[in-house]
């Protein structure tokens, strides 16, 4: 990770770096977000994600629960893994940015990657209030990678 300046990161599990990179690029399923509430318990959502330049980046409305608490506490941890098997994936923990200035312009990027550049009513529903949209930039802490495909296909 100290080639992407996370020197402070933390990289374990069976796959190199490039491959956990290969897997966060090429993943079209959402990132499991969580955050740490007031009362202490942990808050998880599941948000569209793009990966590039090192960071994990999402977006959401500045009103949203899990703005409110990352605001409050930028600590959260995340996974990327497919819900079938053969169970296989990436989680770790960061300190997320709220960027008020990136979310407008990200939000039709992760829309154009979940459902595709098509206009359709879903897509301009989407973009109702993209003007408000937050970024939620997350350069990874600590990296783990898990893959059970070859023991699970045997």
């Amino acid at each position: 990770l100290e080639e992407r300046g996370l020197a402070d990161s933390k990289l374990s599990g069976p796959w190199a770096l490039s491959d956990v990179e290969v897997f966060l690029h090429q993943a079209l399923i959402p990132v499991r977000l969580s955050a740490i509430s007031p009362s202490g318990w942990p808050t998880v959502v599941s948000l569209w994600f793009i990966y590039e330049d090192g960071v994990l980046k999402c977006a959401s409305k500045p009103s949203a629960r899990i703005t409110e608490l990352l605001r409050e506490n930028p600590k959260c941890g995340f996974e990327i893994a497919g819900e079938t098997p053969p169970y296989h994936g990436v989680r770790g923990q960061g300190l997320a940015t709220l960027d008020h200035k990136s979310g407008p312009t990200l939000l039709p990027r992760l829309i154009d990657r979940y459902i595709g550049p098509n206009i359709t009513p879903f897509r301009r529903w989407l973009l109702i209030g993209q003007a408000e949209e937050v970024g939620i930039i997350i350069p990874p802490i600590r990296l783990m990678s898990w893959d059970y495909r070859k023991r699970m296909q045997s």
